[in-house]
């Protein structure tokens, strides 16, 4: 008699929980962005527009919303997480989505170390004694645990420092006006108005400014943690970027009236710190550092919630080793992504806030630009969906975004293009090794999915 062995059921989770609806992916793209990160790059972006900061904001609102609309009309079809790795996948096939997803790591992977570093900063501009790569390993370890206990308690928090933010540009905005010195109808309008310079230092302004919304894109991963990811997460990630545009207008007009001759402010690096204080004194510099401390370590946890999401997604592709597929038992969350992240993060030690801010631009540019191409290639051309608007949005639109981030690309240092670089050919080395342990092409592996992940729904105009 032969004992039969019964095999043990596999009962590891293979799909991220839904606990997200649309006021909580809107407040995660507010988080990614950051509603208070406006301040830094007040200084530099006003000194560059010539006083014309606000009409800066307002051409890289409509860049930015180009890009954001290609990301919505993407996460309609394809709802599943990895962002711009799966919409260039579906579009291009898995060697240019890789290559994309790759890239776009630099951004996911250096956004969350640049919070990191400004907590530092922030942490040892309160506690003298204590040196800043202290604070930074302390926001490291906080942000680690956050990603691996998942995003509901991230809904909760982000809505109180949301709006606390809010609250903040508010007061301020009320108090710039009540104390702006000199106030006419020309001291609010000249700095949306194009300058002495004509369009050419606001252009290079929005160049600066549309850095500042890097992250709405960060919503898109979130797709397999969404009810109903097809009609919520396009309206997240619109309604995040115009949200996060209007109160960064909203600081820029405020800071225009407060101090209308910037050459005035004494230092432009801390100029954001500076205005507060001269509007509201002592008391409202204190809150806003308090607010912008906190804001920072979610905007950290948030980049690292998505870039953990996306090793998961290029783990489960087998692109990169499957236990980065590995979802946590309790909170199905992707915790060895989260960790392998959080020791990446490390690098925040020994780097400066330039360095890293090099490599989110290229990466970020890289990701825009190609889910742009993906948008009409899989939408246009694929399926086809060109009645209605859809010539509008599935190709009109998506080039706009394309061309107006290919723009952007020229505002980047040298230095960028070279780190850029060095990173794509690792990428390529490490796809080659991946497909020849393979044996063949890697593929996006829907299947893995599931049905909850894929609803098998029609595709809408």
């Amino acid at each position: 008699m032969t004992d039969t062995v019964t095999p043990v059921e596999d009962t590891r989770p293979r799909t991220l929980k839904r606990a997200l609806g649309l006021p909580a992916l809107i407040g995660y793209g507010l988080a990614s962005m950051g509603v208070l990160s406006v301040v830094s790059v007040y200084g530099p972006a006003t000194e560059r527009s010539d006083g014309h900061l606000p009409a800066a904001y307002v051409a890289a609102i409509v860049i930015m919303l180009f890009t954001a609309h290609s990301y919505g009309r993407m996460a309609a079809h394809v709802p599943i997480t990895g962002g711009a790795y799966a919409y260039v996948t579906r579009g291009f096939g898995p060697a240019v989505g890789f290559v994309t997803g790759w890239v776009m790591l630099l951004d996911y992977l250096f956004l969350p170390m640049v919070n990191f570093l400004l907590f530092g900063l922030y942490f040892n501009s309160l506690f003298t004694a204590v040196p800043t790569w202290v604070g930074t390993l302390i926001c490291i370890l906080i942000v680690a645990l956050f990603s691996i206990i998942g995003v509901k308690w991230f809904k909760r928090m982000n809505f109180v420092v949301i709006v606390a933010s809010v609250l903040v540009i508010i007061v301020f905005l009320v108090l710039a006006v009540l104390n702006a010195p000199g106030l006419t109808l020309e001291s609010v309008t000249r700095p949306l108005s194009i300058g002495e310079g004509g369009l050419g230092p606001i252009l290079a302004a929005a160049a600066i400014v549309a850095f500042a919304f890097l992250g709405f894109d960060g919503v898109s991963t979130l797709a397999e943690e969404t009810h109903d990811p097809r009609r919520k997460i396009p309206k997240g990630i619109v309604l995040a970027t115009l949200f996060a545009g209007l109160g960064y207008l909203a600081f820029s007009v405020a800071g225009s009236l407060i101090a209308p001759d910037w050459t005035q402010l004494d230092n432009l690096d801390a100029a954001g710190t500076e205005l507060m204080q001269e509007a509201g004194g002592d008391v409202l510099m204190v809150v806003f550092v308090i607010v912008n401390t906190v804001g920072i370590v979610l905007c950290g946890t948030a980049a690292q919630m998505s870039v953990s999401r996306v090793l998961f997604a290029m783990g489960r592709d087998g692109i990169l080793p499957p236990a980065l597929a590995k979802l946590h038992r309790r909170f199905r969350t992707p915790y060895v992504a989260a960790i392998v992240v959080s020791v990446i993060a490390l690098v925040a030690l020994f780097v400066t806030l330039d360095q890293a801010v090099y490599m989110i631009n290229f990466g970020a540019l890289v990701a825009f630009a190609m889910v742009n191409l993906a948008t009409a290639k899989v939408l246009f051309f694929d399926l086809k969906l060109r009645s209605g608007w859809g010539l509008l949005r599935h190709l009109i639109m998506p080039i706009i975004g394309f061309v107006s981030v290919a723009w952007l690309w020229t505002s980047l240092a040298p230095f960028t293009f070279v780190l850029g670089t060095a990173w794509l050919v690792i990428g390529i080395v490490v796809y080659v090794a991946r497909r020849k342990r393979h044996g063949g092409p890697l593929a996006l592996q829907i299947d893995d999915v599931s049905t909850e992940a894929m609803p098998s729904i029609p595709y809408q105009q």
